[in-house]
């Protein structure tokens, strides 16, 4: 066991370092700037109305480029190493290819987080700034299901660049992203109002399909509503931990089934 926790370990720094290699870090800080520009720079009439609305704005920007993000670094842990033949040396030694897709996964997730983190830090700074309001439990929670909701989406692309090219990976993991944030909540509805087979085609998206809509607190951290019950929380996490399981377990197999 703690064999596998040292492979792990090395895996996933090698995974995150790579993020510092390409000089990502530097785009993280300066799509913050971007995100926090319309925060911290305009405040029209001083209305409170407009403020909330500039949050809302911020909190969008961010969620856009922390997806962005994550999907670019999930897509790119294996197609390179195929095609620089680099995965070679790497399971020569004594390393399972699962653990080669836990460790490859771990190391894009610390890197998805500590880009989410930097957003959050110029969020929180600067909303205290403009507010005097400074860390509340509502934007605590918002964080950590973020944090979920980049755990998510990072296993699903994950499992993607496995069995798709990168373009279509990133295409199709992007449009359900934003599919499920818009309508996740809505398919219920939509499908009574569908004749069968297609309302019936509805409710197996809606059981199947990874729900990001569950880790958008957007809105209450921008109205200052309060916060969630921790059991709400509990119940997510274990979603996502289930969830994200599944990918990696699909992803193990479909790299030991790999030809390259």
């Amino acid at each position: 066991m703690r064999e596998w926790w040292r492979q792990l370990s090395a895996l996933s720094r090698l995974s995150l370092l790579e993020l510092y290699r390409r000089k990502d870090m530097i785009v993280v800080i300066v799509l913050a700037a971007v995100i926090l520009l319309p925060l911290a720079l305009f405040s029209p009439f001083g209305t409170a109305g407009v403020s909330r609305y500039m949050s809302e704005l911020a909190l969008l920007l961010l969620w856009v480029f922390a997806a962005a993000i994550t999907l670019g670094v999930a897509a790119r842990l294996f197609p390179p190493e195929f095609e620089n033949r680099t995965m070679w040396p790497l399971l020569a030694k004594p390393v399972s290819r699962f653990t080669v897709v836990v460790g490859k996964y771990l190391g894009a997730l610390l890197a998805a987080v500590s880009a989410l983190l930097v957003f959050y830090m110029g969020y929180t700074i600067l909303a205290g700034i403009r507010t005097g309001v400074w860390v509340t439990p509502i934007l605590v929670q918002a964080f950590i299901m973020h944090v979920g909701f980049v755990a998510l989406l990072a296993a699903i692309t994950l499992l993607g660049s496995l069995v798709m090219t990168p373009s279509a990976n990133i295409t199709l993991c992007g449009l359900a992203t934003v599919g499920m944030l818009i309508y996740g909540q809505r398919l219920p509805v939509l499908a009574a109002a569908q004749p069968q087979p297609v309302k019936a085609i509805v409710h197996f998206i809606y059981w199947i399909a990874p729900h990001f809509e569950f880790f958008d607190l957007r809105q209450r951290v921008v109205h200052e509503w309060p916060a969630l019950g921790w059991g709400v929380c509990g119940v997510v996490a274990l979603y996502t931990l289930c969830y994200v399981g599944l990918c990696l377990a699909l992803a193990g197999r479909a790299f030991r089934n790999k030809r390259f």
